[in-house]
């Protein structure tokens, strides 16, 4: 664990020290930045938009909104968080301007108890079905999931790179998890847990 978080700790200072190179004009820096986070981008960027084409050009928008904007990097999160915040903020902008008419996001409120959702979500691989299920959840739902549970980032992290607060993230990450065991059959009733015991 320890070892873990040294090298995300290396990966923040590295990116810290190559933006403020960038900043003084060295654009080795900025294509150092790029090698380093493109292809995690890309993947969120593939998750979110579902279309390879749509990611790459999302991907490529993400880093030119970094390259303009760099200077705006303030340092109380890690780089990388705040790349996040610009690859989503980038794919819903993609996805408005491609008139993607995805599910409307269901109110936050009234949540029904939770019926295993996250055990159903945790016990998948990203297969095709998946994938579906990922591309009609809410864009707010799939972000909190994406970079949650896809990209194993933590709760504050995604937090951060959302905007929004922690609590909010635990929502959206528990309805979204729901929404997909919905989606792909595997919403279990606890009372149905031990069913097989009973009829044994």
């Amino acid at each position: 664990m320890t070892g873990s978080v040294a090298v995300v700790t290396d990966r923040a200072d590295t990116d810290a020290s190559l933006i403020e190179r960038y900043l003084r004009g060295e654009m080795e820096a900025f294509e150092a930045l790029m090698r380093a986070h493109e292809d995690r981008v890309f993947a969120v960027c593939l998750r979110m938009l579902r279309d390879r084409e749509a990611a790459l050009d999302a991907t490529q928008e993400t880093f030119i909104t970094v390259f303009r904007k760099a200077d705006r990097f303030a340092g109380r999160s890690a780089f990388s968080t705040w790349l996040y915040r610009v690859a989503v903020n980038t794919c819903y902008d993609h996805a408005r301007r491609a008139k993607r008419h995805l599910a409307e996001a269901l109110p936050e409120s009234n949540d029904p108890p939770d019926l295993a959702a996250g055990d159903a979500f945790g016990s998948i691989e990203l297969r095709p079905d998946l994938e579906a299920a990922l591309a009609a959840l809410p864009p707010e739902f799939r972000a909190a999931v994406v970079l949650a549970d896809v990209e194993g980032l933590g709760l504050q992290t995604v937090a951060e790179a959302l905007g929004v607060p922690v609590g909010t993230v635990k929502s959206r990450v528990f309805r979204g998890r729901r929404l997909l065991a919905e989606a792909l059959g595997n919403l279990r009733d606890p009372s149905d847990t031990h069913s097989g015991e009973h009829h044994a």
